[in-house]
């Protein structure tokens, strides 16, 4: 529900912003119209026919209109965009059969402004439909001069159908950007919500507990030096070691916390990498399979793969007192092949699982069953309690 309500917010401020755009191209179109209506009357009134003057009243309506649409009662924003299109088409024919003078010209201005609002406002369908029409009418009236105007009505037209066509495309395309930008906002956000989970479940199982059980020694300790000193103060030199010891698992939990790089020869020489530094830090024998393996997996599950190596030798390091650990590495076609045996004492159940089965037994290392199920590969974990456990991992390259 958060992941959502943050979405919408984030759309919000974009939305906005087209909406600001639009009312803007409105306005200016407002504008011209209105600019066209008043030249248009001062021609009419100007005018020496009859007919000329007779549509002074029309124009003067026309002007009107116009005036309303700049302040916010145009027909576009009522919702009655074809109906908008279809009045200022028949103004155009009106304008283009009256015998005004620079009759010519001001045709040529008002097919410019039809033309603009109908690219920016309306559909392909819509535009042709007023090209066809008026190219009908100017070669069926010919009206007058304007009979000169049917080529460069025909062409015009044509060339801004094509155009609202490829607005209508990249619309198209920048919505499916949208809502794929959207969808990467999910997900990033859902991968930290799993990132935290794990870090609070990594400290409620790691520092915490160490610090709850270093209180109550504490505790213990205060009770104690009051009946037995020499035991106490032998109590708090073992308080002060475990104390040294917290400090370096705090150390390394941090260090835990803090994505792996991987070096720039690829996944392959980081896991190796990783293990030989493990191998120098902790004193625990390892040895590495598979140097010549290549992979070239996407970069975020590179950077899993190796937190799951890490993790896998910290849990060695931390609970199995194992003496030697084999990391090994492999490709099978198109997965990643990952595995790790300690010789240590082993979970506390005997048998393998797989992910499926672990995850609904609430068994094995959390955080590397949520890793391996994000990169939605497979799992298999094999104990022997007392001796021995194996762990071995497939993720889909």
């Amino acid at each position: 529900m958060t992941s959502i309500d943050e979405t919408r917010t984030e759309r919000a401020p974009a939305a906005e912003q087209n909406a600001k755009v639009a009312q803007h191209w409105s306005f200016s179109l407002a504008m011209f119209r209105l600019l066209l209506g008043i030249f248009c009357s001062v021609l009419a009134f100007a005018a020496t026919g009859t007919l000329g003057r007779n549509s002074l009243g029309l124009w003067i309506g026309f002007t009107l209109y116009s005036l309303a649409a700049v302040y916010g009662y145009s027909l576009e924003r009522r919702g009655y965009m074809l109906l908008s299109l279809l009045v200022d088409t028949i103004f155009f024919l009106i304008c283009t059969a009256l015998p005004l003078e620079y009759n010519t010209g001001i045709s040529s201005l008002f097919y410019l402004f039809i033309l603009m609002s109908a690219a920016l406002l309306h559909t392909p369908r819509e535009i042709f439909a007023v090209v066809l029409a008026t190219t009908l009418f100017l070669f069926l009236a010919r009206p007058s001069d304007n009979v000169v105007l049917s080529p460069s009505v025909l062409l015009s037209g044509t060339a801004v159908t094509v155009m609202a066509l490829q607005r209508q495309a990249l619309q198209v395309r920048l919505r499916a950007a949208a809502r794929q930008a959207t969808m990467f906002r999910l997900e990033a956000e859902h991968a930290r919500e799993a990132e935290r989970q794990r870090i609070a479940h990594d400290f409620h199982d790691g520092p915490l507990q160490c610090f709850v059980g270093f209180q109550m020694r504490l505790q213990v300790l205060r009770k104690m030096m009051d009946r037995d000193p020499a035991k106490a103060i032998s109590e708090l030199e073992e308080l002060q070691t475990l104390a040294r010891d917290q400090g370096e698992e705090i150390r390394q939990f941090v260090k835990n916390m803090r994505p792996p790089e991987i070096d720039g020869a690829g996944l392959v020489p980081s896991i190796k990498k990783l293990v030989e530094g493990f191998e120098r830090d902790s004193g625990i024998s390892c040895t590495f399979v598979g140097s010549n393996t290549r992979a070239t997996p996407k970069a975020e599950a590179a950077t899993e793969i190796l937190q799951i190596v890490r993790e896998g030798l910290h849990n060695v390091q931390k609970h199995s007192q194992a003496r030697h650990v084999t990391v090994g590495v492999g490709r099978d076609e198109d997965t990643f092949e990952l595995s790790m045996e300690d010789d240590g004492k082993g979970f506390a159940f005997a048998g393998a699982y797989s992910l499926e089965e672990l995850e609904l037994l609430k068994r094995g290392p959390v955080t590397i069953r949520s890793r391996v199920r994000n990169l939605d590969g497979e799992m298999l974990l094999d104990s022997d309690p007392g001796h021995r456990a194996t762990l071995k991992i497939r993720i889909p390259l």
